[in-house]
């Protein structure tokens, strides 16, 4: 493994939802659709679970605040 791979992995993060939870405002995929999309019924499906990048992180993040029901979370791994 090479330093760039161990720092790629330091900073990798995984989006989760709690779909029992969830109640299907959709402010989630409003603010990050490049990772939750929405089924049919309104309700978010992950596009992207593992963030990488900088950017995928902070909109994550912003979707997990901006989540009324508290259905998101983020996990380092």
């Amino acid at each position: 493994m090479t330093a760039h791979d161990t720092e790629a992995q330091s900073g990798t993060r995984r989006l989760v939802v709690d779909r029992s939870a969830c109640a299907g405002h959709g402010l989630c995929y409003g603010r990050a659709p490049e990772i939750v999309d929405c089924d049919d019924a309104g309700y978010p499906v992950l596009v992207q679970e593992t963030l990488r990048t900088e950017e995928h992180i902070v909109a994550a993040e912003e979707a997990v605040a901006m989540c009324p029901e508290r259905a998101l979370s983020l996990e380092t791994l």
